[in-house]
């Protein structure tokens, strides 16, 4: 049959011969100036944006025209700096709706579970206070009676320490933690010297929670070493939404025999780091948080 008489076939034609994987490198290139702005603390001049994104002038300026056109970068008249425009805030407030923290942590566990080689949990605040929301064990796990939703005491758990000390220090957070830790507190103090609970490194008085809360926020996570069980270490590391709120904690627990529960060892040093980067994802700038 001739070619010009060939049926033709009831399909889209490709645009063009390249993988799919190949991508548009002039997209690529574009949102390094896209990435440059939202790095940056505010506006920048064409000099500066070009040089964050490693781009001459010249060439920024005509990605700047298109995403101008776009609403993804506006331009201020008076001071001729670029800043991100109204289409960024849509697709930013579009993508922090739609991520799931707790989903998001999960996903994360099996690589923090393979760097701390100890039982990773995930807590999130519950209507009684830091609640067990996810829990995988170690091969070699620590026996403890901790169950998904339980809650955390908030004086001697890594957990709780760490909410207490990041959920906040004004407004309505602080209202609402201040007299659980007044009240706990009181418990703690009228425990009989036979108690189960060893009393290692808990607090007292309000003076030395005020001593615990400030040195778990200056090492950015809440620890524990026998404080909750006897023989057992734990930390609990904040992760913070785009508002600065404590969104969740990622905990690692296990045995004192073999967790090392210094700040700077490994499985808190893994712990922090993963809990940082979770912080990221969901929209988190450092300097946001309110502790």
């Amino acid at each position: 049959m001739p070619a010009a008489q060939r049926p033709v076939a009831d399909v889209e034609p490709r645009e063009d011969a390249e993988p799919m994987r190949a991508g548009i490198q002039s997209v690529e290139v574009g949102f390094e100036l896209l990435d440059a702005l939202a790095q940056a603390p505010g506006a920048l001049m064409l000099r500066d944006l070009a040089a964050a994104a490693h781009m001459s002038a010249a060439k920024a300026h005509r990605y700047l025209v298109s995403f101008q056109r776009m609403g993804l970068v506006m331009q201020d008249p008076v001071s001729t700096r670029y800043d991100l425009g109204p289409a960024a805030l849509r697709i930013g407030l579009a993508s922090l709706s739609r991520i799931d923290a707790v989903k998001l942590a999960r996903e994360r566990i099996d690589a923090l579970l393979g760097e701390t080689g100890h039982t990773l949990a995930i807590a999130v605040w519950g209507n009684q206070g830091p609640t067990m929301v996810h829990w995988t064990e170690a091969p070699q796990t620590v026996p403890v009676t901790l169950r998904l939703g339980d809650v955390m005491p908030l004086l001697t758990s890594a957990t709780g320490r760490c909410f207490a000390a990041f959920m906040g220090s004004e407004g309505r957070d602080a209202q609402r933690i201040a007299p659980m830790l007044r009240d706990e507190l009181a418990r703690l103090k009228k425990l009989p010297l036979n108690s189960d609970l060893p009393l290692v490194d808990v607090p007292l008085n309000m003076a030395q929670v005020q001593a615990m809360l400030d040195d778990t926020r200056r090492h950015g996570m809440g620890r524990v070493v026998h404080s909750l069980l006897p023989g057992v270490g734990g930390f609990c590391a904040p992760v913070f939404d785009a508002q600065g709120r404590l969104a969740l904690g990622l905990v690692v627990l296990g045995s004192v025999a073999t967790l090392d529960t210094d700040h700077l060892g490994a499985p808190a040093s893994a712990l922090l780091r993963c809990a940082r980067q979770l912080s990221a994802d969901l929209g988190h700038s450092p300097g946001t948080a309110r502790p």
